[in-house]
């Protein structure tokens, strides 16, 4: 089986690989710690030390963050318990009127506002939009998941993680 370096996980997460290592790397089978090269590749990216457990979004990762696991920003924003759902602690742009849609369709058919509104979740210290959400207007802020860690580490990965320890195997 093929094994590929940290710097090129690297590469491969910013973008620069051409194509077909990009289509070779995606398509073989994955080395038994790419994962850890990965969680490590977006640990060198961020300008904070609570180890990342889990990438949520390209700019959004779970982490221990002292004796809590929090949903955090790249930036370094906790959003608090990974448990909970982090959106409810965003800040939110709903388009829900022809207007604010028409400045995401500019050139085409809107969504009717008395049907279906867009939610728009953003980080309220950098910026950066981690979601999107389509909804019918009073529709709940979907919580999209509450991953097992315990259970992704141990069974998955081989690897128990313990609380208040960092990530086991980190290249």
């Amino acid at each position: 089986m093929t094994s590929y370096s940290k710097e090129v996980i690297a590469d491969l997460v910013a973008g620069t690989l051409p194509w077909p290592q990009t289509r070779r790397i995606m398509s073989a089978y994955k080395d038994d710690d790419r994962f850890f090269k990965y969680v490590a590749v977006l640990q060198d990216r961020v300008g904070w030390k609570d180890p990342i457990l889990l990438p949520v979004g390209d700019h959004l990762f779970i982490c221990q963050s002292g004796d809590e696991r929090v949903t955090k920003c790249e930036c370094g924003h906790s959003f608090g318990d990974y448990r909970k759902n982090w959106k409810l602690k965003a800040s939110i742009i709903v388009r829900d009127s022809e207007e604010s849609l028409r400045e995401i369709y500019p050139n085409s058919d809107l969504p009717d506002p008395d049907w279906m509104e867009i939610r728009e979740f953003i980080c309220p210290e950098c910026g950066t939009l981690h979601e999107v959400e389509a909804a019918a207007p009073g529709y709940p802020i979907v919580h999209d998941f509450e991953p097992d860690l315990e259970g992704f580490y141990r069974d998955w990965l081989g690897k128990p993680l313990e609380q208040n320890r960092a990530i086991p195997g980190k290249v």
